[in-house]
């Protein structure tokens, strides 16, 4: 097909704004599915995104749409994640695309991932086309919508188009203004191939599928082809494009967006970012790739019975397959028998992972205390990157210990102003900048929406933060974050006994100030989560040698009394004695079992 013709575009947007709506309104209006096949959600395809509501990985379709000029262009959507922990696929998505569709929701205005989607596609050059969403809805504010895109984000009410994904409301002219503002490729196809990878996922039979945005030349299924980041050679088994489902054609060429199988049997084999050309004769120069997903938030995963270690290790493995940003490495603890410490993009991609682990595999897992990457400079001048809080040096080996710090943006009314300040800046956030959004007009009851700028470590906005920026702001706030560097931080590392052997799931790396806060909110949710045992139970938390909280879980006392009726009192006395010299036995020699409550109420605790 003329490169004339082709458009590809991706839609943005902050979480629940209607991107996926959206797309099953193109898809429909388009005809590239019966209207039997349609369902709501029509590109999430995972069990865990429809039931979610949320889109974890983007997703790519080709739409043949006939225009009021009588053309039939062929438009290559792909649809992105929206919540900030998978904002690495927006990025890698924009550089296939030559336009975007920005997605503000009548109802919410400009939320913080609006803003972070807006720069990114910026910064790629990308034609923005804006859309002010649910517009049906009784609740919508249209004018307010309209002046905060004019004020923030500089285009002009006319040029914003109003509709409804949920009725099909202004989608036809949505896909007319795409036709007409989007430009089209402007591949050479003469030239030698280059095409981007700009996603991949693991198949069974196929080997690794790339996802691909063909920028110059032609790929044909059979071609020698090498990756020219890694030098990795492959044939193409398979091309193809998806609409949704994957239909294989004979070739791809300049502008296409498409899929190879490669027959790889390793995602890291094949690289997203990385230029596909011909093993011989091929292209000179590579694609400008973009940086790999780093991996932000670390816990350990192991398996609740230690037989089913196995059985994890097959299942992370395969995981890892279609995830190429989930790391992971072997560790073993002497409570939890052997694990791996896996690295995740946040929170939610730790959820994600869990659940899809437990459900996909049937495996049943304790996930330790989540924690960051620190950078550690031992006296020796010798540098290391610590992931896991017990492999911590101690205190006289390091010089410095550095931690990640991260820019964060919260939008909110004015009215919480004060509760998120207090919230932030007791988590060690530093204020940059506060600007009011949108035209200056009377408040209402919740008052005008401000964008907040703040800079604090990452580690504080692990556990709770989030339920707390939504709880203090009556579910009003949005939360954008970004990794700006390491900055060096005065730390120690919080140790927890039970029973006084070290249980290396519980340690965490604290402010010195709040060591004694964190231990006794430790010790005091296991005294109640532990099982009483025959006997008594100490639970302390510790730096180093110096116990800074401690809590005691009281013995089952048996009444070996009973049986007496009277008699002598040296007979009472006796059983006593017998039975205090069987508790002191069974205290050295007896094993407490922490049930798995209590590692996942631990990570849940708020300080």
């Amino acid at each position: 097909m003329n490169q004339s013709t082709v458009r590809n575009f991706c839609i943005i947007a902050h979480i629940d704004h209607g991107k996926s709506t959206l797309a099953d309104r193109l898809i429909e209006l388009t005809g590239a599915m019966r209207k039997d096949e349609l369902r709501e959600q029509v590109l999430d395809s995972m069990d865990l995104e429809r039931e979610r509501g949320i889109t974890i990985k983007a997703k790519a379709i080709r739409l043949d749409y006939k225009a009021s000029d009588g053309i039939t262009y062929r438009l290559n959507l792909i649809d992105t994640p929206g919540h900030v922990d998978f904002s690495y696929e927006v990025s890698r998505t924009l550089a296939a695309c030559e336009g975007a569709v920005l997605v503000v929701d009548a109802t919410q205005g400009i939320q913080a991932q609006t803003l972070a989607n807006v720069y990114l596609a910026m910064e790629h050059n990308l034609e923005i086309i804006p859309v002010l969403n649910k517009i049906d809805l009784q609740g919508a504010e249209i004018e307010r919508g309209l002046g905060e895109i004019e004020s923030v984000l500089g285009y002009t009410p006319e040029s914003v188009l109003m509709l409804s994904a949920k009725t099909g409301q202004g989608v036809p002219q949505l896909l007319e203004e795409i036709v007409r503002r989007v430009p089209h490729p402007k591949g050479n196809v003469d030239l030698p191939l280059r095409a981007l990878i700009f996603d991949s996922h693991y198949d069974p039979y196929k080997g690794v599928i790339a996802y691909i945005r063909v920028i110059d030349g032609s790929l044909s299924a059979g071609s020698s082809l090498r990756l020219m980041g890694q030098g990795t050679e492959m044939e193409a088994l398979e091309v193809g494009y998806f609409d949704p489902e994957p239909r294989p054609v004979k070739s791809l060429s300049a502008g296409d967006v498409g899929y190879i199988a490669t027959g790889l049997k390793s995602v890291s084999k094949c690289r997203v970012g990385d230029t596909i050309t011909y093993a011989a004769n091929g292209a000179a120069e590579p694609l400008q790739g973009y940086r790999p997903a780093k991996p932000m938030v670390f816990a350990g995963v192991y398996p609740t019975e230690p037989d089913d270690y196995q059985e994890l290790r097959e299942a992370i493995e395969k995981l890892s397959l279609n995830d190429a940003s989930f790391t992971y490495q072997p560790e073993s603890s002497p409570l939890l028998g052997h694990g791996f410490r896996c690295g995740f993009l946040g929170l939610l991609h730790l959820d994600i992972v869990r659940e899809r682990l437990e459900r996909e595999f049937n495996l049943s897992l304790v996930i330790t205390a989540p924690g960051v990457s620190y950078l550690v400079t031992k006296t020796n001048e010798q540098t290391l990157t610590v992931v896991n809080p017990t492999e911590l040096p101690s205190h006289s080996e390091t010089i410095k210990l550095e931690e990640p710090w991260v820019s964060i943006m919260v939008i909110t009314p004015s009215k919480f102003i004060g509760p998120l300040m207090e919230l932030i800046m007791g988590c060690g956030g530093v204020h940059k900048h506060t600007e009011y959004l949108g035209q200056s007009r009377t408040p209402g009851e919740l008052g005008q929406r401000v964008q907040l700028q703040f800079e604090m470590p990452l580690r504080s906005m692990l556990t709770t933060f989030y339920d707390q920026l939504k709880s203090r702001s009556q579910g009003y706030a949005s939360l954008d974050y970004e990794f700006i560097g390491y900055r060096e931080a005065e730390l120690v590392k919080l140790d927890v006994l039970v029973n006084n052997i070290l249980v290396d799931a519980f340690s965490q790396i604290v402010p010195p100030d709040k060591a004694h806060d964190v231990g006794k909110a430790v010790v005091s949710r296991l005294k109640e989560l532990i099982p009483r045992q025959l006997f008594q139970v100490p639970i302390q938390a510790a730096i180093g040698s110096k116990i800074v909280a401690r809590a005691d879980i009281p013995a089952k006392r048996k009444d070996v009394l009973a049986k007496c009726y009277g008699g002598d009192i040296t007979r009472k006395r006796k059983l006593l004695e017998k039975q205090k010299e069987g508790k002191k036995k069974m205290k050295s020699i007896g094993k407490v079992e922490v049930p798995k409550e209590a590692f996942m109420s631990v990570m849940k605790l708020n300080w």
